[in-house]
């Protein structure tokens, strides 16, 4: 699946622009802050309904507007013309709205994972530098990409989870005995809850590390020239069983973290904090025998950020659609030739979209691939990369965006979930 047209409106620096892209390389090439990345950006939201910049949709809001629109026409493939048109409204103060084909959706929900993307950016560098949560973001945005209705699992977690932390707040200081029954009764079913949506949530974490990493390790030794050996264990307080089995037991899960809560109940009453789950979980990432995190070289770590992109873009595509590919400023962080092997790498995907302040950071490969399209970015304008300055009103009008499905239902196009 490809974008074939963007359209934003209101979007961070962007009081509009229409922008034609298209299967293949689309290079986006401007100074830091005039607006390249807010393009791919537009179209990770799209996808995700989330952003790698920031964690609330308010500084997507152009400054003094009230309201944002990101509108793409997208196409299921070079060799299928069924379209899409798919459009996300980001509110000031109220809801937000998606549409696809011009008909409302009942929750914006329903629009994440009919686009599908991976963005690279140089804030990936937190997934092998980071703490814990950025790990567990990263898995748990893949978890989401693969099987859509896992955000409502993930939700579902969070919301019981702050729950129970509440009640042991309450409870913090005092013996089961002090709280009373009632307090322990009710303990015990969010305990229930929390082991429920826990378990659902921790097998498809391991059912997805089991399936990236082999891709992800034969990425790294593609794009890295020497120590390119890579691996990844997941790391939790549960007792796993041994080997995993995989799919992952989501019963024998449920009945483990039970039975932790139980043995941990004291501490999580002293602590008033739930201490079990997988909200205090991690992933540790090797390089040959050594952890990435505080062993790796800044050339290491990037080739590892990497190669965990590359691999959930392989993973996606062979559950079935070809992500949209977005190569966010990378290029300026690697040597000639990790540039190099990075771009043989991706060149052939089926939309690849590239930012860079400069050219010649790029490497030919894709600045000379068959039909690349190239657009210089200024002050949040756009225009043809060879025609000198972009266009006053941030615009190129190519084909106008509008809709033309050959099917009226995101299935058609292949929405795949769980």
């Amino acid at each position: 699946m490809f974008v074939d047209h963007l359209t934003v409106s209101g979007f961070r620096s962007y009081a509009s622009a229409d922008v034609p892209l298209g299967a293949g390389v689309t290079i986006f090439v401007g100074r830091n802050g005039q607006g390249k990345t807010n393009l791919v950006e537009a179209v990770e939201y799209l996808a995700t309904l989330s952003s790698h910049r920031v964690s609330n949709d308010l500084p997507l809001v152009r400054a003094g507007e009230t309201q944002a629109i990101v509108r793409a026409r997208v196409q299921a493939s070079a060799d299928d013309d069924r379209q899409l048109l798919l459009e996300i409204e980001i509110n000031v103060g109220r809801a937000n709205r998606a549409r696809i084909n011009k008909s409302a959706l009942t929750r914006t929900s329903e629009l994440a994972g009919v686009l599908r993307c991976v963005l690279f950016s140089p804030e990936d560098l937190a997934i092998v530098k980071g703490e814990p949560s950025d790990r567990r973001a990263f898995l748990d945005a893949l978890v989401v990409s693969r099987w859509p209705r896992m955000a409502g699992v993930r939700s579902d977690y969070d919301k019981v989870l702050k729950q129970r932390n509440s009640l042991l707040k309450s409870m913090s200081g005092r013996s089961i005995r002090d709280a009373g029954a009632d307090a322990e009764s009710t303990l015990d079913v969010w305990s229930d809850q929390l082991a429920g949506v826990g378990a659902e949530l921790l097998a498809a974490r391991l059912d997805t590390l089991a399936d990236l990493m082999p891709l992800a390790a034969r990425a790294y030794a593609t794009i890295a020239p020497v120590r390119n050996v890579a691996d990844a264990e997941y790391r939790t307080s549960l007792p796993l069983p041994s080997p995993l089995g995989h799919p992952a037991d989501r019963d024998a899960l449920r009945a483990g973290m039970l039975q932790l809560m139980q043995e941990r109940r004291r501490d999580e009453l002293a602590r008033g904090v739930s201490l079990v789950g997988p909200h205090r979980d991690d992933v540790t990432l090797t390089i040959g025998s050594l952890p990435a995190k505080g062993y790796a070289s800044h050339g290491e770590s990037w080739s590892l950020a990497l190669a965990l992109r590359l691999g959930q873009f392989d993973l996606l595509r062979d559950d079935g659609i070809s992500p949209v590919l977005v190569l966010d400023d990378v290029f300026a962080e690697l040597d000639v030739t990790r540039r190099q092997r990075l771009a043989d790498a991706v060149v052939g995907a089926e939309q690849v979209l590239v930012t860079a302040a400069v050219e010649e950071d790029i490497p030919d490969t894709l600045t000379h691939a068959s039909g690349v399209r190239r657009f210089a970015v200024r002050d949040g304008r756009v225009g043809p990369l060879d025609a000198g300055e972009p266009a006053d009103d941030a615009t190129v009008h190519d084909d106008p965006i509008g809709v033309q499905p050959t099917g009226g239902a995101a299935e058609e196009v292949g929405v795949h979930g769980q």
